[in-house]
């Protein structure tokens, strides 16, 4: 596809975090429907942009990934945000459950954040999404486990549950059983074995205090 980007050396773009917002979403979109692309080059000409404007805006493929996911849970929390009048009581699992359902329409962005944690695992690599990953992972077990708290707090879940491990395993399962509903998606059903989870940790009840989706 043709297009008129400018040279990576000539700093002239104008309106360049608008065009930058413009790529993440096309790439975004273009992930959800096709999955991730092999290289920067290859993603640059299905979405019909040159690499040197990609290199421009991403210094590689890395960046470019990491700030595609992100982009897309910010889309994801701020539609959240605009559907809730007032906090509502969610439990560790039902938060889970709630992201398998919305990724049933998206496996290609299931295959990124795939992607995205099996490169975090090559440090050297990919520092970078190494960096991004692991500070994710610290925020939803975070998140997770301020919501077991709730949950003992109510009386719901036992007192002897730590609520770190607890949050551990939530994300643990969820992601699992994702990786393997993308490898089999006739045969795992990401929801309903979540729902086997709650009933170990279910959630508080109207009382309870929760944090922001992870």
């Amino acid at each position: 596809m043709a297009n008129s980007e400018a040279a990576p050396g000539v700093r002239s773009y104008r309106k360049g975090p608008e065009r930058r917002a413009q790529i993440l979403l096309r790439a975004m979109e273009l992930f959800a429907e096709r999955g991730v692309g092999a290289s920067l080059r290859a993603i640059g000409e299905a979405i019909g942009v040159s690499h040197a404007a990609l290199r421009y805006y991403f210094a590689n493929r890395d960046e470019l990934l990491v700030e595609v996911y992100r982009t897309h849970e910010n889309r994801v929390h701020e539609a959240q945000a605009r559907e809730r009048s007032a906090p509502e009581a969610v439990s560790a699992v039902a938060m889970m459950e709630r992201s398998a359902e919305r990724n049933r329409s998206i496996p290609g962005l299931v295959e990124l954040y795939a992607t995205l944690t099996t490169d975090a695992l090559q440090e050297q690599q990919h520092p970078e999404t190494r960096a991004f990953v692991q500070a994710r992972y610290q925020r939803v077990r975070a998140d997770l486990a301020e919501r077991v708290r709730a949950g003992q707090e109510s009386g719901a879940i036992a007192a002897d549950v730590d609520p770190e491990d607890a949050a551990a395993l939530v994300v643990a399962a969820s992601d699992g059983l994702q990786l393997q509903w993308l490898l089999a998606p006739d045969d795992v059903d990401v929801r309903r074995s979540l729902e086997l989870l709650e009933r170990l940790l279910p959630g508080a009840g109207p009382a309870e205090r929760t944090a922001a989706e992870p």
